[in-house]
């Protein structure tokens, strides 16, 4: 055989072909956990910001010429800022949950932002607030308004929805390969237990089928613990 035929020696550090992939495949974990924190905590944040401010604005007629009337947010709709709240939880319950139980939390999310995304878009030309807020003053049910305009707030709460159906996503797609509550969340103790049963008992010296076994696993059995 010539020395040609015998393959060259691989070097130690020289990464093994299978373990590319893996590393690749941490790094997308990672980055997609990354991605999605953000997205859902920065969506979260910008809904329940523009559910508090101003929306919509018009004029109400009354007796004595015109009164000007607004609505925030929470007055046209209250679905956003409460999906937020549900999104948001939903966030963190990810990793509180494994398999089939993070999945659901998963879809929970993005439906969270699918439904904030929807009722923002509606709720960008909704005169309904500022027509019951007119009636209130007038006294007269059904009273019209008028010069109605509208802010950029509902198109925020539409961005801050839209950003917590791509944390959703993300986690749909990834979150099987997210980490999850491990046991140093357990109670004080717990793990001491859980030693304690793994450790085997004493041999006891009456016992000589118990002095074998110890030294089949290796054990000194003379040597008490």
């Amino acid at each position: 055989m010539s020395a040609a035929a015998v393959p060259p020696p691989r070097a130690e550090n020289e990464p093994s072909a299978p373990a590319a992939p893996a590393a690749r495949g941490r790094r997308a974990a990672r980055g997609s956990l990354a991605v999605a924190l953000l997205c859902g905590a920065l969506g979260a944040a910008l809904v329940l910001l523009a559910t508090s401010r101003k929306w919509a604005e018009g004029t109400a007629s009354v007796a004595q010429g015109s009164l000007s009337q607004s609505a925030n947010g929470d007055d046209i709709t209250g679905l956003p800022g409460a999906l937020a709240v549900v999104g948001l939880a939903a966030l963190v319950a990810v990793f509180a949950v494994r398999r089939v139980g993070r999945v659901v939390v998963s879809l929970l999310l993005a439906l969270s932002g699918t439904g904030i995304a929807v009722s923002a878009a509606l709720g960008a030309t909704d005169k309904a607030a500022l027509k019951e807020k007119a009636s209130k003053v007038t006294g007269v049910a059904g009273s019209a308004i008028h010069d109605v305009s509208y802010t950029p707030w509902p198109w925020v709460a539409l961005v801050g929805g839209v950003l917590l159906l791509l944390a959703g996503v993300l986690a749909l797609a990834y979150g099987r390969h997210w980490p999850a509550m491990s046991g140093r969340y357990e109670r004080p103790g717990a793990e001491g237990r859980s030693a304690a049963r793994r450790t085997p008992a004493a041999p006891d010296p009456d016992r000589p089928e118990e002095l074998w076994k110890a030294l089949d696993r290796g054990e000194d059995p003379t040597v008490s613990r």
